[in-house]
């Protein structure tokens, strides 16, 4: 059965335009068919559609299901995104697949990109949940300057994932399970000495996601593979 994301289902009974698009004109479903729902919030809706009008398609829920959460804890990678688009999109997509709850990109010393489309970036996103079948859909946050972001406040564990030398344990090593937990990445040049001092002050502790030199979106979803194996119910 076909999944359509629609966040505001709560208290509206119509398809987003775009999702009306899809179900009506290339699908091509009409009155009477059944189809899913996913408010991106946890629940599944099962639906029938009862009006199909050029580009408007609205349903009546039949069905509310709570999908419980497949991992604990508050999964945050925060990266600084690559040069290529389409390293980020694919980042995205993937890192959506196997699962994690916030992403936020770095405007970093060394970054290669300094404006990053999220509207392009959540609708990739959107399109992951649905094929993954979650009823939970990641944030996706604006690029924020790297100091700027360090101020915010987290609970939880706080790493940053850097290729300087010196004692780092691995990721998988030190965190801990059942916790909320945030990791940054850096771009190719990876961080500056002085983003890894600030970020060590601010409370974040580094560690080695292994012995491979990894490009930024392959370390980035390393992170989240590791963050979600760790932390899976």
């Amino acid at each position: 059965m076909h999944v359509f994301y629609t966040p505001d289902i709560s208290v509206s009974n119509e398809l987003p335009e775009e999702e009306a698009g899809h179900c009506l004109r290339v699908l091509r479903l009409n009155i009477g068919d059944e189809v899913m729902l996913t408010d991106g919030k946890g629940y599944f809706y099962k639906a029938v559609i009862t009006a199909a009008t050029g580009k408007r398609c609205q349903v009546k829920v039949t069905e509310t299901i709570a999908q419980e959460p497949f991992w604990s804890g508050h999964l945050h990678l925060a990266m600084a995104p690559t040069k290529n688009m389409d390293r980020i999109e694919w980042l995205a997509e993937k890192a959506t697949e196997i699962g994690f709850d916030e992403l936020s990109f770095l405007n970093c010393r060394f970054s290669e990109r300094k404006v990053v489309k999220t509207e392009r970036v959540d609708k990739i996103v959107v399109s992951a949940v649905k094929q993954s079948l979650k009823a939970r859909k990641p944030v996706v946050n604006e690029m924020t300057d790297f100091s700027r972001f360090l101020q915010r406040s987290f609970s939880g564990q706080k790493f940053i994932a850097h290729c300087y030398e010196g004692e780092k344990p691995l990721l998988k090593d030190v965190i801990t399970p059942g916790e909320d937990v945030v990791v940054l990445v850096g771009p190719e040049g990876d961080f500056s000495r002085e983003e890894v001092e600030k970020a060590e002050a601010a409370g974040f502790r580094p560690v080695s996601l292994g012995r491979s030199r990894l490009r930024t979106e392959t370390a980035a979803l390393v992170a989240v593979h590791i963050m979600n194996l760790y932390n899976q119910k």
